[in-house]
């Protein structure tokens, strides 16, 4: 992760027009941004478009970046609004794709790994987009509190509330759909 200092400096060699740069800030975080996206998503070639729609809109209104607040946190509210605009614009009986298979030793560990991964993915798909964003962030991209809060722009308190009802809400399903697959 860039210090505030490397950030700014990188975001003033954008700002000239630097493509070395460009590649530097993608490069940075064009992996948590996918991760997120994916999270929020549950579908890879989604994901893939929110990341690159997520960049061009960082290109583009890099100009309206306020420097008091941290560059990852001003990227990734970016890219949950389009998560979040991606999930407004599908119909809503649209059947969401299972989480890719997740690796490990062996046939049966890869095949419980997988079925676990799409359990949670699952149970993730099932939460608001209010829930799930803070999931997301806390879980899947590192931010703590204070990062949740800057990225949602709610407050910490707010942020905190979300993460307590959403793990409650996401312990019931996984509870649950566990129950109902024995």
């Amino acid at each position: 992760m860039l210090d505030k200092q490397q950030e700014n400096l990188l975001i003033a060699d954008i700002k000239r027009g630097d493509r070395r740069a460009m590649e530097v800030l993608v490069k940075e975080f064009e992996r948590p941004v996918y991760n997120a996206a994916y999270r929020m998503l549950g579908n890879p070639d989604d994901a893939a478009d929110v990341t690159q729609t997520t960049f061009m809109n960082v290109f583009r209104k890099l100009g309206q970046f306020n420097s008091s607040y941290r560059l990852f946190s001003w990227i990734y509210r970016i890219a949950m609004n389009e998560s979040i605009d991606q999930l407004k614009r599908r119909p809503q009986t649209e059947q969401l794709s299972p989480a890719l298979a997740a690796g490990g030793p062996g046939p049966a560990a890869r095949l419980q790994a997988t079925q676990v991964s799409q359990r949670v993915q699952s149970a993730l798909m099932e939460l608001s987009e209010d829930y799930r964003s803070v999931i997301v962030l806390r879980y899947f991209t590192g931010c703590n509190y204070e990062q949740m809060a800057v990225t949602l722009s709610i407050p910490e308190k707010t942020v905190k509330s979300r993460l307590y009802t959403a793990r409650q809400l996401l312990k019931t399903s996984l509870v649950d759909n566990k129950e109902s697959n024995l």
